[in-house]
């Protein structure tokens, strides 16, 4: 969806077009993933962070494409907002201290972002959902003006032909309608990258999986919506609700959702995620380039596949495989399920817990499957989302005689981060590495303290002599000025 499109309009004959392109794509997919080599080289970790506009007082700016412009940097790239940007970081190997080097291109993207935002009177806060939204700041003004995003509120409208229903529970549930999916656009994220070998793929993925919920619980900062307490991760509902594209009949009839946790686990590698993606969602932006997949295969050469990879960026799992036809192509797995912030620090800490017990899970990983039925996982995924580090999870043991169990989310955690740092250290992250970000995660278990826990405290405690919209305001702005500080949201007081 980062790719430039012109159009927003489209004829059948585009969409068969497209849909027989897709299927040579996948062809030549299954042919280079069976080439030996294939795909090998160096672990890498890459990240894409969203992040908000706001003005002084903590209210969203319309300045995305002014800021964008100025900053003119070829890592920046517009959001589906005004008030929202997403920074692209660059790629790390694995080896080392990968997630000090992220952290510091963070904060130099942050502080040139906020030197361009000053003269705006603006500030530049990453943040689940801005707790200071209100429903004038949604709509078809609200959406950046590019073709890619008329396109794809056209194509979902189209598909579903009726208003978007958001309704999320909690304990001050909302209701919306919606004709776009601007709403969409109140999540923010830190999306994270990492380059898997075809041959480790499904072990790797699955493990990830399975360590999603367990981060997500001790990761959130998203807990309110429009002014209303909801869930500790309100992302994950929102953005399911608000860009489901099913019809009533289509949500009936059980086909999966384009936004889902997943099918199932992963059976022998990538490409059946792909094949799901293609045969389970119908088309919603055809375009093609053009190109024969695999009469540029049968030449020696990567072809692009970029009709899958613009697939793919239409269909929304928490987890996605990609492939990326640079550096003799290769694959990677999209971790899409963390908030952005509090700080530069507790991202980089999620960041390395996810990757480390992906890691170190994988190598037993075949051992729990059999134990933890994949419903079992969503389950843990979204109810980790609703209640956060007050939730209880399902947890598959490698032992047959006490395979299945339920802990609360903080010991389960704290439990695992030897296993998070064995799977750092057996990708090369330095010992002093693993042992400060693991570190701020053991802080944060200890205080018991994630943003979502900040948010709710200080508004409940700003909310005893102040009106409402006046506490949200005022805990955004001590949000703002304990970010910019980059101290572990552990410690904010």
């Amino acid at each position: 969806m980062g790719l430039d499109i012109e159009r927003s309009e489209f004829t059948e004959a585009d969409y068969r077009s497209f849909r027989n392109q897709l299927q040579g794509n996948l062809q030549a997919l299954q042919q280079l993933l069976n080439r030996p080599g294939f795909g090998e080289g160096e672990a890498t970790i890459g990240a894409e962070l969203e992040m908000y506009i706001v003005d002084q007082q903590a209210r969203p700016l319309f300045v995305n494409q002014a800021l964008h412009a100025d900053v003119d940097d070829d890592q920046l790239a517009l959001e589906l907002n005004r008030y929202n940007l997403e920074y692209n970081l660059s790629p790390v190997p694995a080896l080392g201290a990968p997630f000090s080097a992220l952290e510091h291109e963070v904060l130099d993207a942050l502080s040139r972002l906020q030197q361009a935002a000053d003269p705006y009177g603006g500030q530049v806060v990453p943040i689940g959902i801005l707790p200071t939204l209100k429903r004038r700041h949604f709509g078809p003004h609200a959406m950046t003006d590019l073709p890619r995003f008329h396109a794809l509120t056209e194509a979902l409208a189209q598909m579903r032909g009726e208003l978007f229903c958001i309704r999320i529970n909690g304990p001050e549930a909302i209701s919306l309608r919606s004709r776009d999916v601007t709403l969409e656009g109140a999540n923010t994220s830190m999306q994270l990258h990492y380059r898997v070998s075809p041959d480790r793929f499904a072990d790797l993925f699955n493990a990830m999986q399975l360590a999603t919920p367990v981060v997500l619980a001790i990761a959130g900062n998203s807990p309110f919506m429009l002014g209303q307490r909801l869930w500790h991760e309100t992302r994950i509902p929102l953005f399911k609700h608000a860009i489901d594209g099913r019809t009533r009949d289509v949500r009936e009839a059980h086909i999966p959702s384009r936004v889902s946790f997943g099918h199932g686990w992963v059976r022998h590698g990538a490409y059946e995620l792909f094949a799901e993606a293609v045969h389970l969602h119908e088309p919603i932006l055809p375009i093609t380039n053009g190109e024969d997949a695999e009469a540029v295969l049968a030449a020696g050469k990567i072809p692009s596949l970029f009709e899958l990879r613009l697939h793919q960026g239409t269909v929304w799992p928490w987890n996605r495989p990609v492939f990326d036809d640079a550096d003799g192509g290769h694959l990677r797995i999209e971790m899409r399920a963390l908030p952005a912030g509090p700080t530069p620090c507790d991202m980089m800490a999620n960041a390395a817990l996810l990757i480390g017990l992906a890691e170190g899970l994988s190598e037993s990983i075949e051992g729990r499957i059999p134990a933890m039925p994949f419903q079992a996982v969503t389950h843990n995924f979204y109810r980790a989302a609703e209640k956060g580090m007050n939730t209880r999870l399902l947890w598959p043991e490698a032992d047959v005689h006490n395979p299945l169990g339920t802990y609360p989310a903080l010991e389960l955690a704290k439990a695992l981060l030897p296993v998070a740092q064995e799977g750092l250290h057996s990708i090369g992250v330095s010992d002093a590495e693993s042992n400060r970000y693991l570190g701020i995660i053991r802080r944060r278990i200890e205080k018991r303290q994630t943003g979502a826990c900040w948010q709710l405290k200080t508004f409940k405690r700003l909310l005893n002599t102040e009106l409402r919209h006046r506490a949200l305001t005022l805990m955004m702005k001590r949000y703002i000025e304990h970010a910019r500080e980059n101290k572990p949201v552990s410690d904010w007081t």
